[in-house]
């Protein structure tokens, strides 16, 4: 049974709208705040997952930006925050799964004949007596992991609030650019910026977010529904959101039901202004991650180290 929420937040009469490119699956959104039953749960790698009740209304994303970032200093500063990052953090070793996905050169392990030439004879040059593990194959390869970073742009986006979203961007991007990386940005609406199927550009994620004017309304539930459709559009073997955010929602239903429904969802709980811990703990226990608050932009790496250890 979960505790009543510290504040009361507004009640939707309409479906709120979802900006992106494109088509795709409808998101639908619960303007109740029920839940349907586990029928509504896509299997994984489809087109999309029916978490709620009523569709939202989708919108073109060129509609929701503007077509230069408000100020070009805070444009500047948080791309250099992001570059810094992004240069900062190691790459992780390739280790996608054999299945459906993009084709990835990889060590002949008895299970692939369609030989790379080039790259196996880049080998073969420096062992003169080659081993099999030293042909190298093409081989279809999915993701090892899809992450969909939620990003709260309600409110403005100025501040030290730039500068944590630019370190947050710039850090998942250098350190996922072998998996797959969503971005999605919400208020009382939301936006994808970057589906999972699409390459990530730390700098055009920025940008985007930037060029998206100043809202009110923090509705957490219908970004984590969008966040958990993106999701389930994967096949990869795990699938996380991390929700940047105050936790101030005061738009829609409660989201924590809601949070019960991802495989793991972290926290980064921006803490230098007015926020809601115990409802950023709440979402982070369901769904079964990890909360860390972010007074600065200095705490984004060492948090997100901490949330993906063992990964």
């Amino acid at each position: 049974m979960l505790a009543p929420l510290r504040r009361k937040p507004k009640r939707l009469d309409e479906a709120p709208a979802l900006y992106r490119s494109g088509g795709g699956a409808p998101v639908v959104v619960d303007l109740a705040g029920g839940l349907p039953g586990p029928a509504g749960d896509g299997p994984a790698g489809g087109q999309g997952v029916l978490v709620t009740s009523a569709r939202s209304q989708l919108r073109d994303l060129d509609r929701l930006l503007e077509d230069e970032p408000v100020d070009r200093e805070v444009a500047a500063l948080a791309r250099r925050i992001a570059r810094r990052l992004a240069v900062r953090r190691r790459p992780r070793e390739v280790r996608g799964e054999r299945g459906a996905g993009r084709l990835a050169s990889v060590p002949y392990r008895y299970r692939s004949d369609d030989i790379d030439l080039d790259r196996t004879i880049e080998v073969l040059t420096e062992r003169p007596v080659p081993e099999d593990a030293d042909i190298v194959v093409r081989e279809r390869m999915r993701p090892r992991q899809a992450v969909a970073l939620v990003v709260d742009v309600s409110g403005s986006m100025r501040g030290e609030k730039v500068r944590t979203a630019a370190a947050t961007v710039g850090a998942l991007s250098a350190d996922l650019a072998d998996d797959r990386l969503a971005v999605v940005a919400f208020w009382s609406d939301a936006a994808v910026l970057t589906p999972l199927d699409a390459p990530v550009t730390g700098h055009q994620v920025l940008d985007a977010l930037l060029r998206i004017r100043a809202r009110g309304l923090t509705n957490v539930h219908f970004a984590l529904a969008v966040a958990h459709a993106e999701l389930h559009r994967s096949a990869a073997r795990r699938r996380t959101a991390v929700l940047l955010t105050d936790a101030v929602h005061n738009a829609g239903p409660d989201p924590r039901p809601l949070a019960r429904r991802f495989d793991e969802l972290h926290v980064l709980l921006q803490a230098d202004g007015e926020h809601d811990a115990p409802l950023a703990a709440d979402l982070a226990r369901l769904g079964r991650g990890r909360l860390a608050r972010v007074h600065t932009h200095r705490d984004v790496a060492p948090a997100l180290n901490r949330m993906f250890a063992g990964r």
